[in-house]
């Protein structure tokens, strides 16, 4: 019965998205909301960027019509699910409204990063006072159960990382959004195989705005009108509901039975947006150049000038996401959950060095 209901808020939000992204293609058009193309830019023409405006209200209205359809043939929760389920979901909400809002103001007339921040540490720490925070690494370097003092604290700083994870891979034409769904689509399935299918109703609920955003995204022309982005008010919804979720399966509840490799489970679907941002972020402060400054330095950078087209690195990366997924997933029960993660690393920066090295053997002919 559970999997009908999150079939159906997945196709609700689907179905929704389909309806809405078109009219707001017609309204950027008319009122010519355009993200204007510049030397850092891919694009060559200007291109509507508020695809991510549907994001948060299809969500938020197909979730709540399939609740309340579920309740009304007989749901009820528990006591001891009221006390976890409730706070987060308010919590989630009130933190997507902010950031919705602050999406909206930065993909029509610019926020300062510095702005954003505030914001996303104000929702952030929403979580944490709903009780959803980081509060076991089960092992990891170590260690076992966090204090309050420094998993709350922790929990911020992870939600804001995750956010603005997303947000900076967004480089190239369904690269946020595949990767999203990617995320999405694991840790759904995750959810149900623990028996949180409200959980993973979300994250199938989200993986249906995607699928018709991703569409447009992609295969829509330009020259047609067809064509969007999802702007700083998706990729913020979607860095959000993912830093959310994986907190969510990784935490040590009374409500959710775990094992040892949940916390890496849970977070090696965001290890590529993660890891890029991390080795970009070094590379700059290393360089001695602000952080928070756009550049071409970026994985998906470094696969087109290896020669690939765009859609050709699209896929790659989503390949090589899917594949650190699923080979943590298979690995947890035979290993440590941190050898796990240095594997990851180790992985990560020789494939980094052998992309480097290509790219520069390429720019040199």
């Amino acid at each position: 019965m559970n999997i009908t209901f999150i079939i159906l808020a997945f196709v609700i939000s689907a179905y929704i998205a389909r309806l809405i992204i078109p009219r707001i293609l017609l309204i950027s058009f008319r009122k010519k909301l355009f993200d204007i193309p510049d030397a850092r830019k891919l694009h060559k023409s200007a291109i509507p960027r508020l695809g991510g405006v549907s994001f948060f209200p299809t969500i938020l209205l197909s979730c709540c019509a399939v609740l309340v359809l579920r309740t009304l043939t007989g749901y009820s929760v528990s006591a001891l699910q009221a006390t976890y389920i409730l706070p987060e979901f308010l919590a989630l909400v009130c933190g997507m409204v902010l950031l919705y809002l602050t999406g909206i103001a930065d993909d029509l007339v610019g926020v300062r990063y510095r702005q954003k921040f505030v914001v996303q540490i104000i929702c952030a720490s929403l979580f944490p006072l709903a009780g959803l925070w980081i509060n076991d690494f089960y092992g990891l370097f170590g260690c076992g159960t966090l204090s309050v003092w420094f998993g709350f604290p922790f929990t911020v700083l992870t939600v804001v990382f995750i956010t603005n994870a997303i947000n900076l891979i967004d480089g190239i034409d369904g690269l946020a959004s595949g990767l999203s769904s990617v995320a999405l689509m694991v840790l759904g399935f995750l959810f149900i195989e623990k028996g949180l299918w409200i959980y993973s109703m979300l994250a199938f609920s989200t993986l249906g705005v995607l699928i018709p955003f991703f569409y447009y995204n992609v295969f829509g022309s330009a020259e047609h009108a067809r064509k969007i982005f999802m702007g700083d008010t998706g990729s913020l919804t979607l860095g959000y509901i993912l830093s959310f979720l994986a907190i969510k399966y990784s935490q040590n509840t009374d409500l959710i039975p775990t094992t040892q490799g949940d916390i890496v489970i849970a977070f090696s679907t965001l290890i590529i947006p993660s890891f890029d941002v991390i080795r970009v972020v070094m590379v700059r402060i290393c360089n001695k150049r602000n952080p928070f400054e756009p550049d071409k330095n970026h994985i998906h950078h470094k696969f087109l000038a290896m020669g690939f087209n765009a859609r050709q690195t699209m896929i790659l990366i989503l390949l090589i996401s899917c594949i650190f997924s699923g080979i943590n997933i298979l690995l947890v029960s035979y290993m440590n959950n941190t050898l796990i993660l240095l594997g990851d690393v180790v992985v990560w920066m020789g494939l980094n060095l052998w992309w480097s090295r290509v790219r520069d053997t390429k720019c040199r002919k």
